[in-house]
């Protein structure tokens, strides 16, 4: 016998070892249950995919309010000049763009890369 079994002066009732054994079924059960919920990968997923449609839908709302911000903008600022500014400030794009050709370049760069995280990001 242990030292602790040596200590206890009465060994446990018949109720008592009933509710030693409830309790040990309870938390047996609560356990198995843990487990099951860990082992079930398709509810997981499916879990993780709700949450991740819900981020993606806030997102594009927040980037369709950008946007559609960022178009009011312009189509403000393209209004207050008259068509001559436009072709003149368009022109002088075009020509700056043809003396840095890094700039479509690096636009192109940039595009690629979004569209590359984009596709990793539907592969996780």
């Amino acid at each position: 016998m242990t030292d602790h079994a040596k200590s206890h002066t009465s060994t446990p009732g018949p109720e008592e070892l009933r509710a030693q054994v409830e309790e040990t079924r309870r938390e047996l059960g609560e356990t198995v249950e843990a487990l099951a919920a860990r082992a079930d990968v398709k509810t997981q997923a499916r879990n993780k995919a709700t949450r991740l449609k819900k981020e993606a839908r806030a997102k594009a709302a927040a980037a369709k309010e950008q946007v559609s911000g960022a178009a009011h903008t312009v189509s403000e600022k393209v209004q207050e000049r008259t068509p001559e500014q436009a072709q003149a400030k368009a022109k002088h794009a075009a020509e700056t763009t043809r003396g840095n050709p890094a700039v479509p370049v690096a636009a192109g760069a940039a595009v690629l890369a979004l569209i590359l995280l984009a596709r990793r990001r539907r592969r996780h």
